[in-house]
């Protein structure tokens, strides 16, 4: 069978997200305000957190930001990272503090996330902006969930009422994802390791998001006909290509849309962790155009 479904360029639509942010940033800086700045921190040599840095890096330049990079050993100290992000929160040029991770075990992860500024917070983590986001008043959303978000108001389905199924709880993915499709008004199912007859509940669903990092998980016979799919897994295979969490060609049978891997969620990521920090920039009084 021929696939139907009408695919989700992330890709593309990043690209859009950028060129309107670098015409924001142009024409905030003639008009005398100041290039907002990112701070990126990693601790150690992780092979894919080296990848993700660069590739955002690389992004900030494209906008016209400005973009710090602090790599780190990876024996830094709690108390060294620490002090690192108190300076990157009292620097008038830093409007977004993120750091890579995963961390090296000795770091409490927690703890650095909470000592982030709220404001300057741009991947969203920080206990006040999740809690802003349950609360349906939204400062500085994950970036992530927000990209998927994107993505689904491009298929110009009327999620209202929708049956919304997400397979990870993850802190960074599953949970806020959850808050974001509630926030649309869908009925949310979320599914993890403990869940019975995820087949089914699965089967239900008229927007699936896959968020469980276990290459080709979900066959196409559990995908509802018609439904929107979300593929935010990254694995990478032996022979090194990359698969998401669906079998997708299987899936894209029977989907309405579907999001590639690679191509799909990650650019949005990225392109969020942009807007995010635009915004940041505005709280912080760098009045880019449209502020």
């Amino acid at each position: 069978m021929a696939m139907s479904a009408q695919i989700l360029d992330g890709k593309a639509v990043a690209a859009e997200i950028r060129a309107q942010i670098r015409a924001q940033v142009a024409a905030g800086l003639a008009a005398g305000g100041r290039a907002p700045g990112l701070a990126v921190i990693l601790v150690g040599e992780h092979p894919a957190s080296q990848v993700y840095v660069r590739n955002k890096r690389k992004a900030c330049v494209e906008v016209g930001f400005l973009s710090e990079q602090h790599a780190l050993p990876a024996d830094t100290s709690q108390s060294d990272l620490e002090g690192l992000i108190d300076r990157l929160n009292e620097d008038p040029r830093i409007d977004g503090i993120l750091v890579q991770l995963p961390l090296p075990g000795h770091l409490d992860a927690e703890a650095i996330t909470e000592r982030i500024l709220p404001t300057k917070d741009v991947d969203g983590f920080h206990p006040y902006n999740l809690g802003r986001l349950a609360l349906r008043m939204p400062l500085l959303r994950p970036c992530t969930p927000k990209g998927v978000m994107t993505l689904l108001g491009r298929t110009g389905a009327d999620l209202a009422g929708l049956d919304a199924v997400i397979i990870g709880q993850s802190n960074i993915v599953g949970r806020p994802m959850a808050l974001e499709l509630l926030a649309a008004r869908c009925t949310i199912t979320v599914c993890h390791s403990r869940t019975r007859d995820l087949a089914g509940k699965v089967r239900g669903a008229d927007v699936l998001v896959a968020a469980m990092g276990r290459a080709r998980f979900v066959p196409g016979d559990w995908i509802k006909p018609g439904a929107l799919v979300i593929d935010v897994g990254i694995n990478r295979n032996p022979d090194g290509t990359l698969v998401g969490d669906l079998d997708y060609a299987a899936c894209a049978e029977r989907a309405a849309w579907i999001t590639p891997v690679p191509g799909g969620v990650g650019p949005m990521t990225i392109a969020c962790l942009l807007e995010n920090t635009l915004q940041a920039a505005q709280l912080h009084g760098a009045r880019p155009a449209g502020d």
